[in-house]
This record gives C-alpha cells, structure tokens and sequence, in this order.
C-alpha cells in the first residue's frame, strides 16, 4: 500500500478552499470591489488640475526682507522644512512644486530678485501659480513701502528645471488600497473561515483522514493567498494601465510588490488566526477584527501621509505593520528600491510576523 501524500491532500484542500473562496460574495466585495472603487474614485480626481503650491525656501536665500516674511504667510504656499538632500529628492518627484530664492543684488533700484528652481514632475499651471502670488505680493509692497522706486524685487521668468518623474495621486493611493485589500481579507476571511470550519465540525471530520493538522492549516491558508495575490494582480494592473500608476522597473518592480504582498498577507493572515480563536461566536468576529483592522486602515498613511496627524499620535502610526506595508510599496513601486532596500519596512513585518504567530499559536482551537 502506498503512502497517504499529505501534499496531494494539501493541494486539495486549497483547490477546493479556493473555488469556495470565488463564490462567496462578501470575499469578492473586500478583495476586489472596495479597493477598486476608491482607485478610480481617486485616480479620476488625480486626472484633474488640482493645485497643489508646497513650496521651499533654498538655504541661500535672504530672508531679512519684506517678501519673505509677507510670502511665509500666505495661506495657499505651504512652506516645507528639510534638509537640501531632502527638498531635492521631493522637487524630482513633484511633491515640492518649487524651490524659492530671495537673492539680493547689487542694483539699488531693484533690491532683489527672486529665482525659482522646479522640476519636470511638477504641474506647470501651479509654477505659474507661485509667479503670479510672488508677482502680486510684490507689487503690493511696493505701493505700501516703496512707492518711489521701480520695484523691491523682481521675479526671473526662467525657471530653472531639474529632472524628475510625475508623481500622480494614484502613486500614493494605491499602494494603500491594496494594504487594505490585504488586511481585510486577511483578517476577516481568516477569522470567519475557520470559525466556521470548527463551528461546523468540518476540521474534526478533518480529523478522522490521514492528513496531518499542519496540512490542513497549509491548505486553506494557501488559497488565501492565491486569491488574494490574484486580487494584487488585478489592482495593480487597473492602476498601472488605466491611470498610469508608476511601476519604474516594470516588471522586476511588479515582481518585487507580489512579493511584498505575499509577505503582508501571511503577516495578517495572523490576526485572523488569533480573532478566530478568541471569538465566542460569529457576531463578535467583525467586532474584534475591526480592533486590527480600523486603526490601520486610518492611522497607517491610507489616504495620507501620517505627517498630517499630530507629533503625539505619529510614533503609535509608525509601529502599525500596514504603515510599513504602504512605505515599502511606495518606495518600491516609485523610487525603484529593491527588497533590499526597504529591508527596514520589511524587517518590521517580520518582527511583527514572529510575534503574531507566536499568539495564534496559543490562541488558536481546533475544537
């Protein structure tokens, strides 16, 4: 008589996990329709002319002057904080629309001239936006403080360009969305499934065939996986070719992010796996699965950087795995770091990972 072949038992289990997993609706409306939904909700608005005037200051400017302390003001220039490497590297990609020079000169008539310096990833209609608001707060001073002379300043009309690459609203949503798409599946679809598999007497029955509990757990768990990697395909594909999502090494780069994927849907594979053991019954499954999920889903840099949240709240947003997820891919997808690279995300998850599982295996019940 032949050996039972665990793998062959495994690879059942996953076909059949997997075709189930198809055909449940509420797994389809996670994985695949609410990401979507917000993708192109987001990618249409970043096909739109919205302005965005972040502006900073070059470390060689004067800013002893009128202008400046008149500009620092204005509500429509948000003035960015860095270091020059810092302010570099955002003018390439865009997020910085230009980088601002008072100069003074040497002609007493014209006390200074204002250089801008942007770049090709910038919008153009909002480099024309900070021409007219300098061309507008000068002129302004010169009624008030200077009505005798020709003009305080002036404002080179070249602009000076470096290179860059179009950094799109798409760039940074999405990334986020498949964090979302993965946390949820991995959580929710977790928890309930095999919830519902005890619940049923289902891996009991398991119990009374030769294969082994690892296998079991092997089983479903990898068709989670192929489907969600699929979903990752998917979303990843709608973004690049409909709203030109940057993917700088084509495909190394997408090759590098199912990758990522595969490492952060295992992570949060194991929340479901500890919401499944601690959960009484179904109805406190969502409940104590949105405990994992929720803050994630707000605080992690979903729809914006956590630079936006207060200095208090930012050290508890860098410590949740999703966080890291969204940096990574970001780096990965438009910067072009390898795995390598972003081994300081990455690491993070694999903290997370060992400490998660860790739990899931105490936590966990078979019966």
């Amino acid at each position: 008589m032949q050996p039972y072949s665990q793998i062959k038992a495994l690879l059942a289990i996953t076909r059949a996990s997997l075709r189930s997993t198809f055909r449940s609706p509420s797994a389809v409306v996670f994985s695949f329709a609410f990401p979507l939904i917000f993708i192109l909700v987001f990618g249409f608005m970043s096909s739109g002319s919205n302005i965005n005037v972040t502006v900073a200051l070059d470390t060689k400017s004067d800013t002893s002057n009128l202008i400046y302390n008149t500009i620092k003001n204005i509500p429509g220039l948000k003035f960015v904080n860095a270091s020059p490497e810092k302010i570099k590297s955002e003018l390439s990609k865009g997020r910085i629309t230009a980088l601002i020079n008072i100069a003074k000169t040497p002609n007493q008539q014209v006390p200074y001239s204002i250089n801008l310096t942007s770049s090709e990833a910038a919008n153009p209609q909002n480099v024309q936006l900070i021409k007219s608001i300098l061309n507008s707060v000068i002129s302004k001073i010169n009624q008030a403080a200077y009505p005798n002379a020709p003009t305080i300043a002036v404002v080179n009309n070249t602009v000076e360009q470096v290179p860059g690459r179009v950094y799109r609203t798409i760039d940074f949503i999405l990334p986020g969305q498949m964090g979302f798409s993965l946390l949820s599946a991995g959580v929710f679809g977790v928890a309930f499934l095999f919830f519902n598999l005890r619940q049923q007497l289902v891996l009991k029955r398991f119990y009374a065939t030769p294969i082994r509990r690892l296998y079991i757990i092997l089983g479903e768990a990898l068709s989670r996986v192929l489907f969600q990697l699929i979903t990752a395909v998917v979303i990843i594909g709608i973004g690049h070719f409909a709203f030109k999502f940057t993917l700088v090494h084509g495909w190394v780069t997408f090759a590098s992010i199912i990758l990522l994927s595969f490492i952060a849907l295992i992570l949060f594979m194991g929340f479901g796996f500890i919401v499944s053991g601690v959960a009484k019954n179904e109805s406190t499954i969502p409940p104590l699965a949105n405990l994992f999920t929720l803050p994630q889903f707000l605080l992690a840099g979903t729809f914006f950087s956590i630079d936006n949240f207060p200095t208090w709240l930012q050290p508890f947003c860098k410590i949740l795995p999703l966080t890291h997820f969204n940096n990574a891919m970001r780096d990965i997808a438009f910067e072009g770091n390898s795995l390598v690279d972003s081994w300081n995300d990455i690491s993070v998850l694999f903290i997370w990972i060992v400490v998660v599982y860790a739990a899931a295996f105490k936590i966990f019940k078979w019966e």
